[in-house]
């Protein structure tokens, strides 16, 4: 349907115009979500035992990474301290998924205050709409895109931990770094999922450091098991340790970060100017009560506002949720029923509906009806909930809702996929806790490794983090799309870090997120249900089988359904694909004398405390 008509400047009202914009968007979004292409592929799936600890606990996605913020909590440091360690060695053991070359969302809880700390990428000074379009006007294919310079952005995870560590940190910043430092002078054994990304992985040879890095004399890629050193990301860890953000935004790191994005065939349009004017931003976290009515509890969800769409498209789902459903238990044999996943379906394809009308970053859109809690408002969901058929038949069309009066100044941007990340949550011995979700956006972010050329092997990868950018800049009649390229603009995310507090008492209760790309919504979500509503531990939560849509086919994680299942939402009309959906969950749960964690089976994850 796109392309076959041109909407005339001035031919029509604004109400008239508004809504053809967003017919056309439903077909569009239909098109680009009834096919998914994961962010990261399959490996092993692993039975986790769930774990219990006293008085502090670590669950990050590798067990070296859990290993290193442990001793920083052992040593006496802050939730800030133990997630600056992990997320040093991530960047050396977990590369394909987040680094100091890409960004993060930080939620931090102080026993009495909740902050927002956006560390997301920005894009360069000099970059345009059209940066993802050819010579013809057209987007790029995805992966022309990736791959190369154009796609990365200012990173900004290692400056926005910097200015967490400087408000909440015990430990001196120095310290924090002795972990990845001694594993990357030493090395560390590839772990089986690295292992598994590498040899999948085609793209990444094209960077010659990353080749002489990743891969024999040979080309092929090193083996599980195999002892990789990274004698160069050792040395700028150090220098980091020593100088702060400095040491990469500036310097000898920074000329040949630049250097790296705009050499390339594919070249990109950052500057020095750029890495050195970034600043991370503390915002107002987004919260919201959350009631359970089956046990009598209410809760208080927190989680990052926009440019993340999470925790708006959790909140929504979950509003509507309560708004529709019947008395029926949700779960038989411990599975998701028919009906509870439709309804599910239903709320999803509503809340991703308004993410891609909506939401981008604040600082270039207004929020709709003034507020982002608009889009959140009891009356606005329920209203919202009444557009899920009562015949119990999938919806043939879905539209973003209008939450109060709004110009709608945007056309509603195509779904397209996204990518790698990894979560990381801790709690601390001192009442302090986090959420953390980081990333460096595709597995192996821009397949670009950037060393100092000094004669030492490695580096760290840098983030294609301006694909989460729309490529398509506008409608076909001009509009312009707001998750649109614009310099300095912080492209939209999925990430959903949370925290979850006692409406009455405000005591911390959970700190959760994942991986995933737009699936993180998805992730999150039923990680949130499986505790707060079904009664299930973290473990237990995360271990359920995954599930979701993008607003067109129902995806649900392969040979978890029983076929009756499949067959049952079959007949309601939806579209059903069974495929592999690898989350990478972490989550803590506050017990009445200690915490229980959760880490995936789905990937490497370990929950480690006292």
């Amino acid at each position: 349907m796109q392309g076959a008509f041109f909407l005339r400047q001035g031919a029509l009202s604004r109400s008239v115009r508004a809504a053809l914009l967003c017919l056309l968007a439903a077909a569009n979004l239909q098109a680009h979500s009834d096919t998914l292409v994961q962010p990261e592929l399959p490996s092993a799936l692993i039975a986790q035992p769930g774990w219990t600890t006293r008085s502090y606990a670590v669950a990050a996605a590798n067990p070296l990474a859990t290993r290193a913020g442990q001793q920083i909590l052992k040593a006496g440091g802050s939730a800030v301290d133990a997630a600056v360690a992990v997320q040093m060695v991530l960047t050396l053991v977990e590369p394909q998924s987040s680094g100091i070359g890409g960004g993060a969302f930080l939620l931090h809880f102080d026993g009495r205050h909740t902050q927002a700390y956006d560390g997301r990428e920005t894009a360069p000074a000099l970059a345009t709409p059209d940066l993802f379009l050819d010579a013809s006007g057209k987007p790029l294919a995805l992966m022309e895109a990736v791959v190369g310079g154009r796609s990365v952005g200012v990173p900004g995870a290692l400056s926005m931990l910097y200015q967490a560590h400087k408000a909440h940190g015990r430990l001196p910043w120095k310290a924090l770094f002795v972990p990845a430092i001694d594993l990357a002078r030493k090395g560390f054994a590839i772990s089986p999922r690295m292992a598994t990304l590498l040899a999948a992985e085609k793209a990444l040879k094209t960077d010659p450091v990353a080749l002489a890095y990743f891969f024999d004399a040979q080309g092929q890629p090193w083996p599980e098991g195999h002892v990789l050193r990274n004698p160069e990301l050792a040395a700028v860890l150090q220098a980091i340790a020593s100088q702060g953000p400095d040491a990469l935004m500036r310097g000898a790191v920074a000329r040949a970060l630049v250097q790296k994005v705009n050499t390339h065939a594919n070249a990109g349009r950052l500057s020095l100017d750029d890495l050195a004017s970034y600043r991370p931003l503390q915002r107002e976290p987004l919260c919201f009560a959350y009631a359970v009515a089956s046990s009598a509890r209410s809760y208080r969800i927190c989680g990052m506002p926009p440019p993340s769409s999470g925790t708006l498209a959790i909140g929504q789902m979950l509003g509507i949720l309560n708004a529709r459903q019947g008395q029926d238990p949700p779960l038989d044999q411990g599975l998701p029923k028919a009906q509870w996943l439709h309804l599910y379906t239903e709320a999803a394809r509503l809340a991703f509906a308004d993410r891609a009308q909506y939401v981008a970053d604040p600082a270039f859109v207004d929020a709709p009806g003034g507020a982002w809690k608009s889009l959140l408002a009891p009356n606005y969901l329920s209203e919202r909930a009444s557009a899920i058929a009562p015949s119990g038949q999938r919806m043939p069309q879905v539209l973003p809702g209008r939450p109060g009066p709004l110009r709608v100044g945007y056309a509603p941007m195509p779904e397209q996929t996204e990518h790698g990340t990894s979560h990381i949550s801790i709690a601390d011995a001192f009442g302090n806790a986090l959420s953390m979700t980081t990333t460096i956006e595709d597995a192996w972010g821009a397949r670009l490794m950037v060393n100092r050329g000094r004669g030492l092997a490695g580096g760290f990868l840098l983030n294609n983090q301006l694909t989460d950018f729309s490529l398509t800049p506008f409608a076909g009649d001009g509009t312009p799309i707001a998750n649109r390229v614009e310099p300095g603009k912080r492209p939209r995310s999925s990430m959903s870090p949370v925290l979850v507090f006692d409406e009455k008492t405000h005591a911390l209760l959970m700190s959760a997120g994942s991986p995933g790309g737009a699936f993180i919504i998805h992730f999150t979500a039923k990680t949130l249900l499986g505790v707060l509503n079904w009664g299930l531990s973290p473990q237990q939560a995360i271990s359920l089988p995954n599930f979701g849509s993008l607003g067109g086919a129902l995806f649900l994680e392969q040979g978890r359904f029983p076929a009756a299942t499949l067959a049952a939402l079959r007949a309601q009309g939806h579209q059903v694909t069974e495929t592999a959906l690898p989350s990478g969950l972490q989550a803590i749960e506050r017990l009445p004398k200690g915490y229980a964690g959760g880490a995936d089976p789905r990937r490497e994850g370990l929950v480690l405390g006292d």
